[in-house]
Parts: C-alpha cells; structure tokens; sequence
C-alpha cells in the first residue's frame, strides 16, 4: 500500500497531537518495509526526520487549521496515489475523485463538552468534527472514554472505532546521573523539590483549582521556606489569564513557575528532578504527560474522571480535580512520604512499560491494512 501520514503539525508545535505523530512515525518506521509512506510535512519545515528509505516526504503549502483546509490539501495530494491516509489532527480533506480511504484519530472531545472554553476560531474548525468522523473508514480513538464520548456525542458507529492507546517516548526514563539533572534546572533557576504540571495553559487543564490547593498546601506547611514550588511547563493556550492573574492575587509569584514550552529533552530532566507530577484536568482525551512521568519513575497525581482512571490504572493518587481540599491533601501526602513516593514509583514505571509506540503502530497499521482491503 501507498499510506499517507498528515504530519504538519510538527512545524507549529512539537507538543500534544504533534508527540502522537511522532511517536507514530517511529513506531511505523520499525515495522518493515512491506507498505510506502508518504509523511505530509509543511513547505516550511526544514527538519528531515530520520526515518527509513520506504518514508518519503512531501511538501505541502496548505497550512494547518485554515478556513478551506479540507479543499486546499485535497487538491494538493490528488496526484500521489493513496490507498489510505491518516489524519492525525482527525479532520481530513475533502474527496475530491478517487478510492482514497480515510482514517482519522479523535483524541478528545472537549469542544463538545466544553464549548465556552474555545475560541470562536476553534470553534469553526473542531466544529468540523461530526461531517470528519461520518466520512472517515476507520476512527482510531486514543482511549475507551473518547470512544464512549464519539458514541454518545456524535452517534458515531461502535464498528468503526478502533481504541489504541498512546505511549510515551523511548527517551522518558529514569535518569541515573544527578548532575545532569541539576544542570537543567539551573538553566531554568529552580531548585529540587517542586510539584510539576506539563501542559498547554487552558481551562480544561484545571490550573486553577490546582495553584488554589497548591496556595493551600502552602498555608498549611509547617516549614513554609523549605517547601517545593509549583513548575509550570506548557505554552499558553487559550483563556489563560485568569491563571497568571490568581498567581499574583494569592502571592505566589515567588513560588510558582511558568517555564513555557520545554523541549522533550529538558522535559525528561524535569520529570526526574520533580517531587511528583500533578495533572488535575477535568477533561483529557489519553493524558500522555502521565505515562511519561510515570516512565521517569516520577510519582503521579491526577484526576478520577474522563481517560485519566483508564490511563493512571492504580498507579497514581487519583482526586476529584473540583475539590480543591482533596488535591491538596494529596499534595501534603506525596511531600510528607518517602514510603508513598517510594511505592507510586515501582507502580508507576511497571504501568508505563506496558505502552510503547511500536504496539501503537502495529495496531494502527492493522486499520490501514484493514479499511484497505474493504
């Protein structure tokens, strides 16, 4: 088969869908040579990407998330002769001629459920979901919840929904050598212990709830000079100003940490140099950072609803993301024990060894392979 892959979005971020296009394209590259696949690249992105000879890339002009997306990159590809292709970003161009077939990944639906959080501009583009998922072959869904969510919120069919997980990076693991770590950190001016969160800075991450328990694990400090600070890894999204503001509303402007985009690289670093990550979300489609801190040996807090259960298993402390109160306790329970962090790491690195991408691939290149044969 000839398979194309949409990887234009690792032009404009290196974060979120962009990692699971990555992951995937390592994961395939490692499964033979018996297909050829076409990796769509934006016109500005320079990087080669190492893969084996039976990749190929192809320049592509039409950016990411414009207005006539869906008919500019169908044209663009018309002559290329796919048998299947991918759409990681899930909204795939139009069919123009052909016998193409389409298969897409959702990762979540959180513009459904959570409208008043996006932009109007997002709005339009995720509002494109529903005709996407209708005329996709094949819908892989990241977990069991985003399945359920594209049954019960768009009618989609059950025998169209393939679940495969993510997996995190080969990279994340335990970090031997201390100083490497240190030297990281010193680049960002911090000091170890700190709580971590990596993420995009946006409302459904929870950020609030998490800098309110944060101020009140604080308060309730004992030693309050010697406790960790909050890091914040993640770029700004969307609606994040009431975060920084609330920061400074509380005085914590000394304590919490906003780092920005972090590279994967020095991201490995921050996960073995954290106390533990927090990730409070009340919505996640898969929950990647999870698995990654897990992979670091780094203890995890997390919250009891959406994919995060399915993900974590019995691995993490989970809380309701909406009771300031229990991720807070939460927080005093990871800093005061050794044996709770010592236990939640052995949980954690035993549960994030049963994900990788090549498992992802294989499973991935079985939908191509299938909706192909149809």
């Amino acid at each position: 088969m000839r398979i194309g892959l949409d990887a234009r979005l690792i032009y404009y971020q290196r974060a979120g869908i962009a990692s699971y296009v990555l992951g995937l394209l390592q994961g395939l590259a490692t499964l033979g040579t018996c297909h050829e696949y076409v990796v769509l690249q934006s016109r500005k992105d320079h990087e080669t990407l190492p893969l084996p000879p039976n990749f190929r890339r192809r320049s592509i002009w039409t950016p990411c998330h414009h207005r006539f997306e869906r008919q500019a990159l169908a044209v663009e590809i018309l002559g290329l002769g796919l048998d299947v292709l991918h759409s990681p970003d899930f909204i795939p161009p139009a069919r123009l001629v052909g016998r193409r077939k389409s298969v897409i990944t959702v990762h979540d639906l959180a513009y459904l459920k959570y409208p008043e959080v996006l932009t109007p501009e997002s709005q339009r583009y995720y509002g494109q979901i529903g005709p996407a998922v209708e005329e996709a072959d094949a819908v892989i869904a990241v977990s069991e919840n985003t399945k359920r969510d594209l049954m019960a919120l768009l009618d989609a069919p059950e025998e169209k929904i393939v679940v495969i997980p993510e997996a995190p990076d080969a990279g994340y693991q335990p970090l031997a050598d201390p100083i490497v770590v240190a030297r990281v950190l010193d680049r960002y001016r911090l000091t170890s212990p700190y709580f971590l969160f990596v993420g995009t800075i946006e409302p459904k991450k929870n950020l609030k709830s998490l800098i309110q328990s944060y101020a009140s694990f604080r308060q309730d400090g004992r030693a309050s000079n010697g406790l960790p600070d909050l890091v914040v890894a993640g770029r700004k999204g969307w609606l994040y100003s009431d975060v920084f503001e609330l920061v400074g509303q509380l005085g914590l402007q000394k304590h919490v940490h906003f780092l920005g985009s972090v590279a994967s690289s020095d991201l490995v670093m921050l996960y073995n140099g954290a106390l533990a990550l927090v990730y409070p979300s009340i919505y996640e489609g898969f929950g990647l950072p999870i698995l990654e801190a897990m992979a670091c040996g780094t203890p995890v807090i997390t919250s009891n609803v959406s994919s995060l259960p399915e993900v974590a298993g019995e691995a993490a402390l989970s809380v309701d993301p909406q009771d300031v109160d229990a991720l807070s306790l939460a927080l005093n329970r990871i800093w005061s024990s050794h044996e709770l962090r010592a236990e939640l790491r052995r949980k954690g690195l035993a549960r994030a060894r049963l994900f990788s991408w090549e498992k992802t691939a294989r499973a991935t290149l079985q939908v191509y392979e299938s909706v192909a044969a149809r």
